[in-house]
């Protein structure tokens, strides 16, 4: 009995110890996602420094050619608005009709659509145009923070998110994780190559998505808990006795 409870104990705090390290680690990274957003921010805007968005596209062009054109169209696909939204739709209808997970089926277009709605508010708030000579195509909009970047993060960060909470045999989970990693930077890196982003365009992007991410993802599972709660004392609370007729 004695070595059960022990046990179970040592669980516990095991537990709340990988608990705390999650949370700090989350931490750290938003601290220095917003550390990093400001001080790109403040170079391009602030001190007009752009001598790192040149050397990166002058680095770019040496390598430039029609094979890795083509590779870089198919994963800057896989960022645009024409993929992603049917991805968020179709993710949010599977959690909704086959994993019957409600919570993950609001998650995904909550996320999704305010996602959208941050991208339009800064590129219009820092207006910076585009490279003036994109390598194959003329994109639309301005250029600071890159959209690609930022809805990639948000989403497959989402993905990311999911599968870390859902899967439990540790190979398939990381092996996910790192292939989604992988694919988040391939589509900022393909913006840069096209010249249709800047390099720090790219990099507030990446910022931006993760923080909103993890401020979104807080804030819902808050008023998840919040709603659960409310339900839970709902059902649980006795039902009132009827008055007796006088």
């Amino acid at each position: 009995m004695f070595k059960q409870i022990s046990s179970g104990v040592k669980k516990f705090w095991a537990s709340v110890a990988l608990l705390s390290v999650e949370i700090i680690i989350v931490l750290v990274l938003f601290v220095g996602a917003l550390a990093i957003f400001v001080f790109v921010a403040r170079q391009v805007f602030v001190e007009g420094n752009t001598e790192f968005d040149k050397s990166v596209t002058a680095f770019l062009h040496n390598y430039v050619s029609d094979r890795v054109s083509s590779i870089m169209m198919f994963f800057t696909f896989l960022g645009t608005h024409k993929f992603l939204i049917p991805a968020n739709l179709t993710l949010a209808a599977f959690f909704l009709f086959f994993k019957k997970h409600r919570w993950h089926s609001i998650l995904i277009p909550a996320i999704s659509l305010s996602s959208l709605g941050l991208m339009a508010l800064l590129k219009n708030l820092f207006n910076r145009p585009r490279p003036d000579i994109p390598l194959l195509y003329e994109a639309k909009g301005l250029s600071f923070p890159s959209g690609h970047a930022l809805l990639s993060v948000t989403f497959y960060g989402l993905l990311i998110y999911i599968v870390y909470k859902n899967v439990e045999n540790r190979f398939i989970k990381w092996t996910a994780i790192v292939l989604l990693l992988l694919l988040i930077v391939t589509i900022g890196f393909t913006r840069i190559y096209l010249n249709v982003h800047y390099a720090t365009d790219v990099i507030a992007g990446f910022c931006v998505g993760f923080l909103w991410l993890v401020f979104s993802v807080w804030l819902l599972r808050k008023l998840e808990r919040k709603s659960q709660r409310k339900l839970d004392a709902a059902v649980t609370e006795p039902a009132p006795t009827e008055q007796r007729a006088s």
